[in-house]
């Protein structure tokens, strides 16, 4: 399966929304959620102008595979850009990561969705979900709260995650912020992912 298809196929996974739909520039989601009614994930810009003009619903968003100046050319007015994303993918066994102190961990799930928790005492510090569609693992939600970062625990959720899911091959959409922490795991970027939607509340 392409990189952009098991992204997304694992996605609607851990986030229980209904099976993407194949289009012919790529897939569409049903998300069904205020702000988020409908997603498309478009394999390149090409097609880009042509769903800026038929889909412009609000509560619609488009997500685009390709250099950024490209995407952004493609769209009308009615579309708000975000910040550009990052498809990444990782094949292997996960680098082993201790856990510092005074954190432990808690994994949940027996398939095909697990999470993990890192706590200090009580207090939730890190957390993450991966799940598993066609033997892919992908990774979602991976966050360190403010007071908790820099002491590795991005690290912990992510070596946890892989033990968990067990997979060889490994997909994830990356933030900005979050490039840096999984380059450093050996993650590498197949593509610059530029995120568009017509907002709620517009015409």
């Amino acid at each position: 399966m392409e990189i952009l298809g098991a992204w997304v196929h694992g996605w609607a996974v851990s986030r229980a929304t209904p099976e993407p739909l194949p289009e012919p520039d790529g897939y569409r989601v049903d998300v069904g959620l205020p702000g988020h009614r409908v997603r498309y994930l478009l394999r390149s810009p090409a097609t880009v102008a042509s769903r800026a003009r038929t889909v412009a619903s609000p509560g619609t968003w488009l997500k685009t595979c390709g250099p950024r100046p490209a995407v952004l050319a493609g769209l009308t007015p009615a579309w708000t850009a975000e910040e550009t994303e990052y498809l990444m993918a990782f094949e292997g066994a996960p680098p082993e990561v201790a856990v510092p102190a005074p954190y432990s961990v808690t994994v949940t799930g027996d398939g095909p969705v697990w999470e993990v928790l890192v706590t200090s005492g009580d207090v939730p510090a890190a957390r993450g979900r991966v799940a598993v569609a066609s033997g892919v693992a992908v990774f979602d939600k991976i966050e360190t709260e403010p007071e908790h970062r820099r002491r590795g625990l991005g690290r912990v959720v992510m070596h946890r995650l892989g033990v968990a899911a067990g997979a060889d091959s490994s997909v994830l959409l990356a933030s900005e912020a979050g490039r840096g922490l999984y380059s450093s795991l050996g993650w590498r970027v197949e593509s610059e992912v530029v995120p568009a939607h017509v907002p709620e509340g517009t015409a």
